[in-house]
């Protein structure tokens, strides 16, 4: 439980580092669809790491659903908001990584999917 907490404490630590670092230092290198791209990735980021949060403190998940489900949102951040840092912050073309994105948005739907299911599962068998 406590290392996928500390993995999603460093991933929070490190999204709000990358948004400042996009509203400031890349303000002026950026066009605005790119800034507005890393924005996303940014969003996105943060935005699974309060699920990552709730999945890991929720007490009705066991250890096995804890790990499954962060481990697919633990990839989606890699592949979706990684593929979006590594296109604006390394210069790497999107061509080259195109495939990476949508990887990381289907572990995040795979995610959500699977902890839309739990909840059904636990509204059966109450």
């Amino acid at each position: 439980m406590y290392k996928n907490l500390s993995i999603t404490a460093f991933l929070g630590l490190l999204a709000i580092i990358l948004g400042a670092f996009g509203a400031h230092a890349l303000k002026e290198s950026l066009s605005i669809e790119a800034l507005l791209s890393f924005e996303t990735a940014v969003r996105y980021q943060m935005y699974h790491v309060i699920v990552l949060l709730f999945i890991n403190t929720f007490t009705q998940f066991s250890e096995k659903q804890k790990n499954y489900l962060s481990n697919l949102f633990f990839a989606g951040i890699l592949c979706f908001s990684g593929s979006i840092y590594a296109i604006h912050l390394l210069n790497l073309s999107a061509k080259t990584i195109w495939f990476i994105t949508p990887l990381g948005g289907l572990f995040f739907c795979i995610g959500w999917i699977l902890l839309f299911i739990n909840f059904v599962k636990k509204v059966i068998n109450k």
